[in-house]
């Protein structure tokens, strides 16, 4: 039985039976989208699809798909990757005792499999492999690791992966690979695509030798530019309006925070609105200015002095453009209210894109350097542009630190796991963002604990900008921008997208109350909520 649960205004997850079917549904709407389909993300036993409001909505999307075959048999293919396997893992021996098998045994029936890519997910290059030895299927740890080693053989359900980079994750661990499963060098940058074929090889009994190709870091020349970084105790990070299109490699959009502030800023400077930016956090931040140019900064009120080559000191206004001379210091003051604000210049930062974006998103490590003390920033030609924008103004009242925040919530896709204790809990608590937040999501403290009535593990599914996931603990975490694409906690609901910039805004000490738009109901393809 298919289920179309909503998951906020602009998208729905399709729940299956299985992964086949999620991937014959994967493969179908690829060959031929949906009218207003912009987006999809597969998962276990799910496939999430976003699409545009204006051009259809989700009682539509959900016919399209009800009308669709998924019993075709899957085109698999061609490639072929092999990945070289040490067989050291911290769980190995954990991993026997589950299946009742010897280590040697473990070892042997893993690299004996073929495998298939069934979907990205979870971190950029991070791939869940299917069609392993049914014999080592494991459930997650209990408790997850805080750090997992790049490079991790694990295994999880009926999943084998490899950790890209060095993340938390409770799968697993079997052993270490050499081979880099995400590479910006790379064409293309993930070792895993979606429907390749997998080997491991077990490095103990082959003489493969793996040669890993040394990455230079890169290393900030100065070879002239506009702007001279003096100071820089919390790094600015450059960002636009996201990175779209790279699903299958497990890699989500991040992009600005604030995005009404972002469009904002270049508008005042006369910019295209999805121009690169600064997004800065905090105060102390500093430049000289190296060659003429116009400035300006929306967003969080920061405190603007400017220092002249003549010694003048100049206090200039936010959300106004600002002309700046040769020889000019500017400074930045902490904002009072508010987390994040954005520094634009006409002409817009001179910045390497990776996969279309200048997007720095810091769960993946995808995009732009932190910005350091000691470099220099290069802008853009200022050719093509319009004129300033001298009527911008906040899109609302920044928060400070005690002040309670309403976000609007959809709710979906999982509150049925939930208890109806906890679903009044999650709307009448005033919930507290702890200092641990950070661009991948708000961590929330309270005194309630958001009670499951549901208690097995929900296979990884695709998650939003706004989701609202409960761990185990039963302290929701909202996330914002760089969040993961998957996640294995279920998703109570999801920030209405017209509060995902206020979200992005509330600092910690402050308060965000949930208010459900309406009841949860199943969207069904007659047009009529179930």
């Amino acid at each position: 039985m298919i289920r179309f649960l909503p998951v906020n205004l602009t998208t729905l997850l399709v729940e299956l039976n299985d992964l086949d079917e999620t991937l014959a549904l994967l493969a179908s709407l690829q060959a031929v989208p949906l009218p207003g389909m912009k987006e999809l993300v597969p998962a276990a036993r799910t496939l999430m699809i976003g699409f545009a409001p204006e051009e259809t909505s989700a009682e539509e999307i959900a016919a399209g798909v009800a009308a669709r075959d998924l019993v075709a048999p899957l085109a698999r293919e061609a490639t072929l990757v092999e990945v070289p396997v040490r067989y050291d893992g911290e769980d190995l021996e954990e991993v026997a005792a589950i299946t009742g098998l010897s280590v040697e045994e473990v070892i042997r029936r893993h690299s004996a499999a073929t495998y298939m890519v069934a979907f990205c997910g979870f971190a950029p290059g991070f791939g869940y492999l299917v069609g392993g030895d049914p014999a080592l299927q494991v459930p997650r740890r209990k408790s997850p690791r805080t750090r997992i080693p790049a490079g991790s053989v694990a295994l999880a359900g009926t999943f084998t992966g490899v950790y890209p980079q060095n993340s938390p994750g409770g799968w697993q661990i079997i052993g270490t690979t050499p081979v880099k499963m995400w590479d910006i060098g790379r064409n293309p940058p993930a070792y895993f695509q979606p429907g390749y074929q997998v080997r491991f090889t077990d490095l103990a009994k082959v003489k493969t030798q793996v040669q890993v190709a040394a990455v230079a870091e890169a290393v900030a020349v100065d070879a002239g530019g506009a702007f001279k970084i003096l100071s820089a105790p919390l790094p600015p990070l450059f960002q636009d309006l996201g990175r779209f299109g790279q699903t299958g490699q497990g890699v989500s959009a991040s992009g600005a925070l604030d995005r009404g502030a972002f469009k904002a800023a270049n508008r005042v400077v006369g910019n295209d609105e999805s121009a690169v930016c600064l997004e800065l956090m905090g105060g102390g931040f500093s430049f000289r200015v190296q060659e003429a140019a116009v400035i300006a900064l929306t967003g969080a009120p920061c405190g603007i002095s400017i220092r002249t080559a003549a010694g003048q000191g100049l206090s200039p206004s936010p959300y106004a453009p600002i002309a700046l001379e040769p020889g000019d210091v500017v400074s930045l003051a902490a904002p009072a209210r508010g987390m994040r604000y954005y520094l634009a210049v006409r002409g817009g930062f001179e910045v390497e894109t990776i996969l279309g974006s200048a997007a720095t998103d810091t769960l993946a490590i995808v995009g732009p350097a932190p910005v350091q003390a000691g470099q220099t920033l290069k802008l853009k030609p200022a050719s093509g542009l319009r004129a300033v924008s001298l009527d911008e103004a906040p899109a609302f009242e920044f928060p400070k630190a005690g002040d309670e925040v309403t976000l609007d919530l959809v709710m979906g896709p999982r509150p049925d796991w939930f208890t109806a204790e906890a679903l009044e809990r999650l709307a009448t608590e005033a919930w507290v963002v702890t200092p641990q937040s950070n661009r991948v999501g708000i961590r929330l403290d309270g005194e309630a604990v958001l009670e499951r009535c549901r208690t097995e593990e929900l296979p990884s599914e695709g998650t939003v900008t706004g989701a609202v996931e409960v761990p185990a603990n039963g302290k929701p975490l909202l996330f914002l921008a760089d969040h993961p694409l998957t996640g294995g906690y279920p998703v109570i609901g999801a920030v209405a997208d017209y509060h995902l910039d206020l979200a992005g805004q509330v600092p910690v000490g402050a308060k965000i109350r949930f208010k459900p738009l309406k009841a949860f109901s199943e969207i069904t393809p007659n047009g009529r909520r179930a």
